[in-house]
């Protein structure tokens, strides 16, 4: 009968990372939302789109990209295109596929609220390492990405879903 339950040293770590993982989402999403008026979901889809060609993505790459399924960002885009800061429109490429599109008071608002988001993230999560090891932190974690990527069930970053 195989083994079923984590070793110490597995739930030690996992447990630790749970830790991490949760107080980050908290931390991040309170200071958008005080400092900045925005969330950490609205962060992530503008981050996403800030980085992609022409600032457009189609709905199911930005929801593959970010990790999120579709039905949660077709109603964040509702929200968030209601506030100005993305657009929907039809697909350049695909003319049954919908875009979503980076408008310029999105852009705008990123640029403001980055640099105060990014000094968060390093307070918090980098403040207590050296760069060695951040420098390790950042190869492990890429590893474990990695392997989602083989193991998960959503599609890959960079693929086209249907």
């Amino acid at each position: 009968m195989a083994n079923t339950w984590l070793t110490p040293s597995q739930q030690r770590t996992w447990l630790s990372y749970m830790g991490v993982y949760h107080r980050m989402e908290f931390e991040m999403n309170r200071q958008l939302q005080a400092e900045c008026g925005l969330s950490l979901a609205d962060y992530t889809v503008m981050n996403a789109l800030s980085v992609a060609p022409g600032r457009r993505l189609r709905v199911s790459q930005l929801a593959t990209n970010i990790g999120w399924e579709r039905s949660r960002l077709s109603h964040h885009l509702q929200r968030t295109a209601g506030r100005g800061l993305v657009d929907r429109v039809r697909s350049d490429t695909d003319g049954r596929a919908t875009d979503v599109v980076l408008t310029e008071a999105g852009m705008t608002s990123l640029r403001a609220v980055a640099p105060k988001h990014v000094a968060w993230v390093r307070t918090l999560f980098f403040a207590a390492l050296d760069e060695g090891q951040v420098t390790r932190l950042g190869e492990l974690l890429d590893d474990v990405y990695q392997n989602i990527l083989r193991e998960g069930t959503l599609p890959r970053p960079g693929s086209v879903p249907d």
